[in-house]
C-alpha cells in the first residue's frame, strides 16, 4: 500500500486497482502547486483550478489486452464517486482537445506513462471537507498496445484525505520518487512509436545553440518520417518544439515553434512531403521529459516531437 505521509487515516481516499497492476512512477510532495483541469482544452488553454497541498502523482501498467480506456476507467470513476467526490471533467481524447490537452496537463514522463491521444480519458473531481477545506483528484487512463497505463494524481488541502493506491500483488519499482533524471532512450521503429503510443522524438536534429538553423544532416529520423507518411496520404502529424528553461516562458515558445516550422520546411523541401499532412506547433518549457537542473536534462528536453494527429 502507497500513500504521502503517514499511514491512510479514516475519510482518505482508497482506489484500488485491478491485480497485477505495477507502479512504475511516483512523486510526492508536502506542499506542491498543482493546476486542477476544469473543463476541455479551448481558446489556446485548458479551464483549471489553481490549487495547493499535499501532493501525490502516481502512474500504473498493467496488461490489458482487448480492454479500452472507458473500462480500464469506469471502476476507478466509480470509486472516486463513492468516496463522496463531485466530477468536475470526464471526458475522452479528441472531446478533451486531444493533443492540445494531453500537452497542456501534467503527465510523469515516458517510460512511466504513456497516452494514445486517439485512445484515452481524463477526469477531475473535489471533495469539500470541514471548514471549506478541498481535496481534488485527476485520472487520466489510456490503452497503448495491449497495456494499460493509469495515473493518478491527488492534492489534498488536508493530509488525512490523501489516501493511497492499493493492487493486488503490485510491485512497485525500486525507486518510487520521480527523481527528474535523464529518459530511457526511445526504442522501436520511429512509424512503430507514433502509430502505438502516438509521439516520438526526432532525436538526431542538430540546432545551432539559440538558434532555429537545422543542421545539413543526414537526419535518418526525417527520412523515417517521410517514408511513414507517404504509405499514407491522410495520415498528418504535429510537429512540437520543446526547449529547457532557460529564458522567459514567451521567448522559448517563440524559439521552439520555429525550430518546429524549420522542420517542417525541411521535410517540404528535401522529402516532397505535402503541406496538408504536417503542422508545427511549439511548447516551450512547458512539458520536460528530464530535469532542468543539469546539463544532461536540459540537452533531452530541448528537442522535436512528431505526433500523430487524427485522420477523421
Amino acid at each position: 500500500m502507497l500513500g504521502l505521509g503517514a499511514a491512510a487515516e479514516a475519510g482518505a481516499l482508497e482506489l484500488s486497482l485491478p491485480a497485477g497492476a505495477t507502479l512504475t512512477g511516483e512523486v510526492r510532495r508536502a506542499a506542491e502547486a498543482y493546476l486542477v483541469p476544469t473543463d476541455v482544452y479551448a481558446d489556446g488553454q485548458i479551464p483549471a483550478i489553481d490549487a495547493e497541498g499535499f501532493f501525490l502523482q502516481q502512474a500504473w501498467r498493467l496488461d490489458a489486452p482487448g480492454l479500452t480506456s472507458l473500462q480500464l476507467q469506469r471502476p476507478l470513476r466509480r470509486q472516486v464517486v463513492e468516496a463522496g467526490y463531485s466530477i468536475m471533467l470526464d471526458c475522452a481524447a479528441r472531446e478533451c482537445g486531444g493533443f492540445d490537452f494531453r500537452f497542456n496537463t501534467r503527465i510523469l514522463p515516458a517510460p512511466d506513462m504513456f497516452v494514445d491521444l486517439r485512445d484515452y480519458r481524463f477526469l477531475s473531481a473535489r471533495k469539500e471537507g470541514a471548514g471549506g477545506v478541498m481535496d481534488y483528484v485527476t485520472v487520466l487512463v489510456s490503452q497503448v498496445s495491449g497495456s494499460g497505463y493509469i495515473q493518478v494524481i491527488r492534492l489534498a488541502q488536508s493530509e488525512t484525505a490523501t489516501g493511497s493506491l492499493t493492487a493486488e500483488e503490485a510491485t512497485p519499482p525500486e525507486e518510487t520518487v520521480t527523481t527528474g533524471g535523464m529518459p530511457e532512450a526511445e526504442t522501436g521503429p520511429l512509424a512503430e512509436r507514433l502509430t502505438q503510443i502516438g509521439h516520438a522524438v526526432l532525436s538526431d536534429l542538430d540546432f545551432e545553440t539559440g538558434t532555429v538553423s537545422l543542421g545539413p544532416g543526414p537526419h535518418p529520423s526525417l527520412q523515417a518520417l517521410a517514408a511513414f507518411l507517404r504509405e499514407d496520404p491522410e495520415r498528418r502529424v504535429a510537429l512540437v518544439g520543446h526547449t529547457d528553461t532557460v529564458g522567459t516562458l514567451e521567448n522559448n515558445t517563440a524559439l521552439s515553434r520555429r525550430r518546429a516550422a524549420a522542420v517542417l520546411e525541411r521535410l517540404v523541401s528535401e522529402y516532397d512531403i505535402p503541406r496538408r499532412q504536417l503542422a508545427a506547433e511549439g511548447m516551450g518549457y512547458l512539458a520536460p521529459i528530464a530535469s532542468n537542473l543539469t546539463e544532461e536534462g536540459r540537452e533531452a528536453n530541448r528537442r522535436v516531437e512528431a505526433v500523430l494527429l487524427n485522420t477523421e
